[in-house]
């Protein structure tokens, strides 16, 4: 049982990457349409490549989405509207009209068979306008009605049609009541005028409920197919320009074959084969990431990063697709080499993109025009964004992607079409939509800072202000150290930039390299200022103790200040395990008949494991050796440099950086040629 445990201790990493490996792959295929793959490859505009195609079985033919639009709007144009009836209104209306009349009192201008009369005709004119149904007045306007439309007139269970011309409405009804009062003066006019209309009110009101039910129950029934297609009738020729009729025939026949495809006994097949196509392209990754960046691929953490960004992007644009396809290219893949170059590099990044977009594939509509927008698009982000710390630049390359999608739409659209006017314009807005999402890349930059402990260039700028706590607490208790680091930050950044490494990296590394000082200044010669040596009232080992430990507390103090890994890594390596050779050649001194242990005035290490902290290593030894020269000589330095560097090689300090002899060759080049800029001595000015 223990030797099974510390097996599974010691290949913990390899046991995690296999985890990781198959999470994601059934992340991935989960959330894969469920549908089969066609067979057949078609674009509107091009020839059928294929041989003549026979229907291997019936089908029907489905509309477009303009064919069905266009059936939606026809049937709510032609859906019926429907007005409920309140018979109760009428007798309630007719009570309160008889007893406004019995009130009325008898005078000279007014006798009882003219109240007789009065009140016979406002019955009458009562009937008429609850026969014909008074409606509400905004009723109109949500019934929509015109006066010719034949609507339906519900009362209880019965349901009538009527024309909608029929109804009186309430702005019309004085109007109405004037053309039906006949035969009376001015006077008993005006009575009967102010008698009906106080009392009536409307007895037809637009259902809009019951309205809206039919509207979605026609709906519902309507069909989404205009025809059918026999079994071995042919669909298309060979050569054939696919357009037109035969285009809706040859979507049909695939939505039909991809949900024959997909059923009960195939489907573990084919899931089965989404699979295995998921898994080869994570096995690239896995493999580019072991063959080119292999720091990266023993870093677990940076592998579930890359990994997380893949499925998120995914997943993203799953939903979108699922949601509505007409905003498929809203979502800002180019987000995802923007945001790995940041924390990686290009080449990464747009290896990464690629494999993303070929995924996609199975899950988009109209595949090879997706990948092909976004792999330009991919590689237009790559090339053009650099220095992401600076804000314009950012925007002059998010500008320029989002131009990029444009163009290449443009140019499909007129390969499909042959012209530009029937162009979709609402995916230009998308593009720039997509463009405006793309600056989110900076708030997620900072994020992955944050969860996954990484460092971008916008952070490492931050780090390398002069003026940050650290690097003032330097400058004060060890100035002479501060202005050594910022020599060799100098030196670093411009060998870097020659050899094509990360220069904001490796001159944010220089700057701190050297921190491990503060705790002891004035034990290091350039913190001396007064030329006192406190080295000469230790012994050996204590000074060897206190120079080693340097490394060690810039380590500890690192930490303190929460200092990305990346940075401390510089601390860690920048003496690699090389010699403090000026006190071991002085213990052999005092102790010539004594064997003399060396890995004792040994640096722990570990020795550099990349370019930068190769690069850093060089300037470092470079630089401090130099200002031990009496007379600095271009010859002097020359020999110098070259020393420094081979003592380094012989001592293997460069066997994990990935760095050739040609880089090291051009980095001993720079170095020269700056120093020799530090040390030129000007002409002597007379007296």
């Amino acid at each position: 049982m223990n030797k099974l445990i510390n097996k599974l201790y010691k290949n913990n990493t390899i046991i995690y990457k296999v985890l990781l490996f198959l999470i994601t792959v059934v992340s991935i295929v989960y959330l894969f349409p469920k549908r089969g793959q066609f067979k057949y490859d078609f674009t509107v505009g091009k020839p059928w490549q294929y041989d003549n195609l026979y229907a291997p079985f019936d089908f029907s033919i489905h509309k477009s989405e303009e064919e069905i639009e266009k059936n939606k709007e026809q049937i709510r144009k032609e859906s019926k509207k429907y007005f409920l009836l309140n018979e109760g209104v009428k007798k309630e209306v007719s009570l309160a009209f008889q007893k406004t009349m019995n009130s009325l009192s008898v005078s000279d201008s007014l006798t009882k068979r003219a109240i007789k009369q009065l009140s016979k005709k406002g019955k009458s004119i009562v009937n008429l306008i609850y026969k014909r149904g008074l409606l509400e007045e905004g009723t109109i306007e949500e019934g929509h009605g015109s006066e010719s439309e034949l609507v339906a007139l519900r009362n209880g269970n019965t349901i009538e049609g009527v024309l909608f011309s029929r109804f009186i409405k309430t702005n019309n009804l004085l109007e109405t009541i004037h053309e039906n009062i006949q035969g009376v003066d001015d006077y008993q006019r005006q009575i009967l005028l102010e008698s009906v209309t106080n009392v009536v009110r409307p007895n037809v009101s637009f259902d809009e409920k019951f309205t809206q039910k039919e509207l979605e129950e026609a709906l519902k029934n309507m069909s989404y197919t205009k025809g059918k297609v026999s079994k071995g009738e042919l669909i298309i020729l060979k050569g054939d320009i696919v357009e037109g009729e035969r285009f809706h025939v040859l979507k049909s026949y695939q939505l039909n074959s991809e949900s024959a495809i997909w059923t009960a006994s195939n489907y573990y097949w084919i899931v089965f084969g989404y699979t295995i196509l998921v898994s080869l392209a994570l096995l690239m990754m896995l493999l580019f990431l072991q063959g080119y960046r292999n720091e990266i691929f023993n870093d677990n953490n940076k592998v579930t990063f890359i990994f997380f960004n893949m499925v998120v992007m995914i997943l993203i644009q799953t939903l979108v697709v699922k949601t509505n396809p007409k905003y498929l290219y809203v979502v800002p893949l180019s987000m995802l080499p923007i945001v790995l170059k940041a924390f990686f590099d290009a080449r990464l990044g747009l290896f990464t993109h690629v494999l993303t977009v070929l995924l996609l594939g199975f899950i988009v509509p109209n595949s090879f025009e997706f990948i092909y927008l976004h792999i330009i698009a991919g590689i237009a982000a790559i090339l053009t964004i650099t220095e992401l710390y600076k804000r314009a630049n950012l925007f002059i390359s998010i500008g320029q992607v989002t131009f990029i999608y444009m163009i290449t739409y443009l140019a499909f659209s007129i390969l499909k079409r042959g012209n530009v006017d029937e162009i979709n314009w609402l995916y230009l807005g998308l593009f720039a939509a997509n463009g405006l999402l793309s600056f989110l890349s900076v708030f997620f930059i900072y994020v992955y800072e944050k969860v996954f402990g990484l460092v971008s260039d916008v952070t490492l700028l931050e780090l390398s202000n002069t003026n940050s706590k650290l690097l003032r607490e330097l400058n004060e208790k060890a100035p002479g150290t501060f202005q050594h680091s910022m020599q060799v930050a100098n030196l670093a950044e411009a060998a870097a930039n020659e050899i094509g490494a990360n220069s904001m990296l490796v001159r944010t590394g220089a700057l701190y390299h050297d921190i491990g000082k503060i705790a002891n200044p004035m034990y290091f010669t350039e913190n001396q200022l007064t030329g006192v040596n406190p080295h000469n009232d230790l012994s050996t080992s204590d000074s060897v103790r206190i120079i080693l430990d340097h490394v060690i507390s810039g380590i500890e103090i690192a930490k303190s200040y929460n200092l990305p890994d990346r940075i401390i890594d510089f601390i860690r390596t920048h003496h690699g395990t090389n010699t403090v050779y000026y006190f071991y050649k002085k213990e052999k001194q005092e102790n010539p008949d004594t064997e003399i242990d060396v890995k004792r005035f040994q640096y722990p290490g570990p020795i550099p494991f990349s370019k930068e902290t190769a690069i850093l290593m060089i300037c470092d030894a470079a630089e401090a050796a130099s200002k031990s020269l009496k007379e600095p000589t271009a010859q002097e330095i020359d020999t110098l440099i070259d020393r420094i560097v081979e003592q380094q090689k012989n001592d293997n300090q460069f066997i994990n950086s990935d760095i050739t002899f040609r880089e090291i060759e051009k980095i001993k080049k720079i170095i020269k040629g700056k120093l020799m800029n530090i040390y030129h001595l000007r002409v002597e000015y007379p007296d």
